[in-house]
């Protein structure tokens, strides 16, 4: 699965995107992000506070509860402002 990684997120992680192999036990984005925070220091200073870090599957914008099974891509980003 493509992960990708926008503004603060991506600087902590120290990527923009990455491919990864997800456990099947992971079904949604909160277990994804369970997940990643065990993957390394990097990981656990991005998602460190997870409630603040959004999600896109395949472009659209989820919540944490949404399922995973079928995305393409998944996204997180820091919130947004309009302008």
């Amino acid at each position: 699965m493509k992960l990708r990684y926008f503004a603060w997120v991506r600087e902590r992680v120290g990527r923009g995107e990455e491919e990864r192999d997800i456990p099947p036990d992971v079904g949604s984005i909160a277990d994804l992000v369970a997940f990643l925070k065990t993957q390394g220091e990097e990981y656990e200073a991005a998602f460190e506070n997870e409630r603040v870090v959004r999600a896109a599957i395949d472009r659209i914008h989820v919540k944490p509860n949404a399922s995973i099974l079928g995305a393409q891509e998944i996204a997180f980003f820091p919130p947004m402002t309009g302008g």
